[in-house]
């Protein structure tokens, strides 16, 4: 059994933290263990528990991220029967085989992998989430685009040609059977399979003159995809359309809609819009895998100073918690993970979003459906007669939902909700501002998270450099004065260098930079003065929040991200 004092005694965490997670283990009721709640709180990764595990147990721990199983291991076992077991065999060893597994003391899965390939199954252990990966990675089926593009278009009649003036004319009939040929099918399907092994988070599908530009939103940076020639335009369009179950016929006319599929063995939900443009419709499909969200504080990139506070406020018993920033931030998954700790199963939680992106498991969630008359504040009113304890709101859209909102925190609600800011200091402005009275706000506000998101450097081909502290304070960056005063000003700093694994990118996911301010005497005071930003700012500082630009400098220092791409995303 893994025990805090492992920890300890591997000199990962002191005895105060460890009576500091023992503390919350008791106030969730014993629910989750120890080793776990340490996880959650930040002061233990996930690898340095799995490797005490391994060690407790006396498995091998293996770091499937940076091995590269051997292909003669790899055919032993089918992908079905490593899906099924969530097992990745990583080396043959004349008659044994050593496989990553996620729970290497299931007797009944080694039994079986011993039957299924005849040879003698030696365990090791790994974490979840890159065996998933490497799953994912190692029996996919192999696309190589340019070859499948190429076989697509063979099988389009060259004799065809349709030019843009004569999309116009063709009859809903035409479109149809265009749109439902099987080159057409096997071309947008080979789109969407490469926007899921690519794990994009948009597809864009650009018409131009002399074709159509297919595009990836990947960490948050549009990359190109395929090149399609004028032809396919609208074949796919009207096939694109069929699928989203759109009037094809309508082309004048913006549309959106939902798929629901499943790829690979997993549910994946696409919103597809589609704008009237120049040379056709442009289509963009957003991306939602239902089970694939990063749940989970402790894999949002809180450092500990605001991981303590996220911590405290969300264990709040009432009060507005408030996430801000622009769309594409990473706001809903905050939120999400600020509801899967909250989800102990003793109390009620609550949601109404615009739409529902993610299923949670217990937690009871609404959507928006403004046609029914289910709108946020409808909803909201609806939601205070279900005896909630917790209540989370897709968005403070206007006064009458904020209203609701300040009026359930002080009726003894922990409310979550997301605001349209740049930042924290000016989310109590902006309520001001849709009228809701500052009263309200100094009240029910407890703490206010504005976030962005930076894509991560490439662990596989980060590599150091050196330059002066000039340099980063010329761009603003607030640099602590004890950085470079040792070395005549010289800092280290990181970069990648780009490989095969970011696909020459420099970057591999990514993760947030945070602005946390908590509610004080002082700011309440202000808001009560409906004081502008700038000082509410001033006096957040003053009792020790970061700002953005702080967090952003500590993470650029401690190699997580790069000057580059903080320039990029919080200068711009």
């Amino acid at each position: 059994m893994l025990s805090g004092e492992h920890f300890v005694a591997e000199g990962l965490i002191s005895q105060e933290d460890l009576e500091l997670a023992i503390q919350k283990h008791k106030e969730l009721g014993g629910a989750e263990p120890v080793a776990r709640v340490l996880v959650s709180m930040g002061l233990v990764s996930e690898r340095d528990r799995v490797r005490c595990l391994g060690k407790v147990w006396g498995i091998p721990f293996v770091e499937i991220a940076e091995v590269a199983p051997q292909q003669e291991a790899l055919e032993v076992i089918t992908p079905q029967v490593a899906k099924r077991f969530k097992c990745v065999p990583i080396e043959r060893r004349v008659d044994k085989l050593m496989v990553a597994m996620v729970n290497p003391l299931d007797i009944f899965v080694i039994d079986e992998l011993r039957l299924t390939t005849g040879l003698e199954i030696e365990a090791m252990i790994a974490i979840e989430e890159d065996l998933l990966a490497a799953l994912a990675n190692h029996y996919k089926v192999d696309i190589n685009v340019n070859d499948a593009l190429a076989g697509v278009m063979k099988d389009f009649d060259g004799d065809v040609e349709i030019t843009h003036d004569r999309e116009d004319e063709l009859s809903e009939a035409e479109l149809r059977e265009m749109g439902e040929d099987a080159p057409i099918i096997r071309l947008a399907n080979l789109i969407v399979s490469q926007a899921i092994a690519d794990k994009a988070s948009d597809i864009h599908m650009e018409p131009m003159k002399d074709g159509m530009r297919v595009r990836y939103r990947v960490d948050g940076v549009l990359l190109d995809g395929m090149k399609l020639p004028r032809k396919v335009v609208a074949p796919l369009t009207s096939r694109m359309k069929i699928m989203s179950e759109m009037d094809i016929a309508e082309k004048r006319a913006p549309q959106d809609n939902r798929i629901s599929a499943v790829i690979g063995g997993k549910e994946f939900d696409f919103r597809v819009s589609t704008l009237p443009c120049v040379f056709g419709e442009k289509i963009v499909m957003r991306v939602l895998d239902k089970g694939g969200i990063n749940v989970g504080l402790s894999k949002l990139g809180f450092l500990p100073h605001n991981m303590k506070i996220i911590e405290d406020l969300s264990s709040r018993s009432y009060g507005i918690i408030l996430v801000c920033g622009p769309t594409g931030s990473g706001k809903s998954t905050t939120l999400y993970s600020i509801l899967n700790k909250l989800n102990t199963g003793m109390n009620n939680i609550i949601t109404i979003e615009d739409p529902v992106e993610y299923e949670l498991a217990g937690i009871n969630q609404c959507g928006v459906n403004v046609k029914a008359g289910m709108t946020f504040a409808a909803g909201l009113r609806a939601m205070m007669r279900q005896d909630p304890d917790v209540i989370m709101v897709g968005e403070m859209r206007d006064k009458e939902t904020a209203t609701i909102g300040m009026e359930a925190a002080l009726t003894g609600h922990l409310v979550l909700s997301t605001l349209h800011t740049n930042d924290a200091p000016s989310a109590t402005t902006r309520l001001a501002d849709m009228e809701v009275e500052p009263f309200l706000i100094s009240s029910a506000v407890i703490g206010v998270l504005a976030q962005r998101l930076v894509r991560q450097i490439c662990s596989h081909c980060k590599e150091s450099y050196t330059t002066q502290r000039e340099s980063l304070l010329r761009y603003g960056f607030p640099l602590p004065d004890e950085i470079g005063a040792d070395t005549g000003g010289e800092i280290t700093l990181f970069k990648g260098r780009g490989c095969d694994h970011c696909k020459g990118s420099g970057y591999k996911g990514r993760t947030g930079i945070h602005e946390l301010l908590m509610m004080s005497d002082e700011i309440r005071d202000e808001i009560l003065k409906r004081g502008p930003a700038h000082l509410i700012r001033n006096l957040a500082v003053q009792t020790g929040m970061k700002t953005l630009q702080m967090d952003a400098v500590s993470k650029i220092l401690m190699g997580v991200t790069s000057v580059d791409e903080v320039l990029r995303v919080l200068y711009a």
